[in-house]
C-alpha cells in the first residue's frame, strides 16, 4: 500500500514536471508562433499567469501586424484575471488608446474603470481607487452614451459615492467625538455640498446644530456669545426645514438651552456696562 502510495505521488510529480518542461521549453524556444499558439492555448484553459508571459514575449515580434490587437486584448484581461487590477485598468485603457478604432475599444473602456472599481476598498480606508473608478465610469458614459453598459456604470458610481459619502459622514462625526468642533462644521457643509442629495441631510444638519451648542458651553466666556449666535441660527434653520422631524424633542430643547445661555450672557454684559463709574 505504501509503495503503491509512492508510485502515485511519483506519477504526479511527472505530470506536473512534464507541463513546466513543457512551458519552459516553449517559452524559452524563440519561436514568436509558438508562443502565441501556447498563450492562446493556455488564456482558453484559464492558466492565465502563463498565457500572460506568452503573450509579453509575443507583443513586440506581432507589433503592427493582424494579431497584435488580440494578443493586446487578451494580455489586458490575463491580468484582470489574475487580480493585478492596477496594472488591468492601465493594460485596458493602452489598449483602447492604441485601438481607436476597435469594436472592443467599448468594452476595454468600460473594464478599465472597473478594474479600479475592484480595488475600491470598505469605507473606512482611502478611496482614491474609488475615485479613479468613479472618473473612469463617467468618461466612459460620456463617450459612450448609448452603451449598453451605461446603466452598470451608473450603479456603481452609485455604489462608491454612497460609500465615500459614508467615509465623509463618519469623519465628521469623529470631529465631534473629538471635540474639534470647527473641524467638524466644515466636514459636514462639505457633506452637503458633495453630495446634495444625501438622505442624511437632516442628521447631518441636526448634528451641526448640537455640535455647535457644545462647542458654544464649552468655550472661553469671550467666545460664548458668537458661538451660542451660531447654534441658535443653525437650530431656528432645523427647525423651520424640518418642523416634524424625529429630532423635533431634543432640538427644541436645544433652543430652549441655547436662548437661556444667551440671556445669561447678555445680562452679564449689561451688569458690567451698568457699574462702571
Amino acid at each position: 500500500m505504501k509503495f503503491t502510495s509512492i508510485l502515485s505521488l511519483l506519477f504526479v510529480a511527472l505530470i506536473t514536471f512534464g507541463c513546466k518542461s513543457e512551458f519552459e521549453t516553449v517559452r524559452t524556444s524563440g519561436d514568436a508562433a509558438l508562443w502565441l499558439q501556447k498563450a492562446n492555448e493556455y488564456y482558453d484553459a484559464e492558466e492565465y499567469q502563463r498565457a500572460q508571459t506568452l503573450y509579453e514575449l509575443s507583443i513586440a515580434p506581432f507589433r503592427g501586424k493582424a494579431e497584435a490587437e488580440q494578443i493586446a486584448y487578451r494580455y489586458a484581461y490575463t491580468y484582470y484575471y489574475t487580480r493585478q487590477f492596477v496594472l488591468a485598468s492601465y493594460y485596458f485603457k493602452n489598449f483602447a488608446t492604441t485601438y481607436g478604432g476597435s469594436n472592443l475599444r467599448e468594452e476595454a473602456d468600460f473594464m478599465s474603470a472597473y478594474s479600479n472599481y475592484r480595488l475600491s476598498p470598505v469605507y473606512r480606508l482611502d478611496q482614491s481607487y474609488s475615485v479613479k473608478a468613479i472618473d473612469g465610469f463617467e468618461e466612459f458614459a460620456n463617450r459612450y452614451p448609448n452603451s449598453e453598459r451605461i446603466t452598470e456604470a451608473n450603479r456603481l458610481i452609485d455604489e462608491m459615492r454612497a460609500k465615500m459619502e459614508l467615509k465623509d459622514f463618519e469623519s465628521a462625526k469623529l470631529y465631534v467625538d473629538l471635540r474639534r468642533f470647527e473641524s467638524a462644521q466644515q466636514s459636514f457643509e462639505n457633506v452637503l455640498k458633495e453630495y446634495p442629495e444625501t438622505q442624511r441631510a437632516e442628521e447631518i444638519r441636526f448634528l451641526m446644530a448640537k455640535s455647535q451648542y457644545q462647542y458654544a458651553d464649552l468655550s472661553y466666556v469671550t467666545r460664548k456669545g458668537e458661538r451660542f449666535d451660531k447654534a441658535e441660527k443653525l437650530i431656528d434653520a432645523f427647525i423651520e426645514r424640518y418642523p416634524d422631524s424625529q429630532y423635533s424633542e431634543e432640538i427644541m430643547d436645544l433652543s430652549k438651552k441655547t436662548t437661556k445661555q444667551l440671556k445669561e450672557l447678555e445680562n452679564v454684559r449689561y451688569q458690567s456696562t451698568g457699574s462702571r463709574p
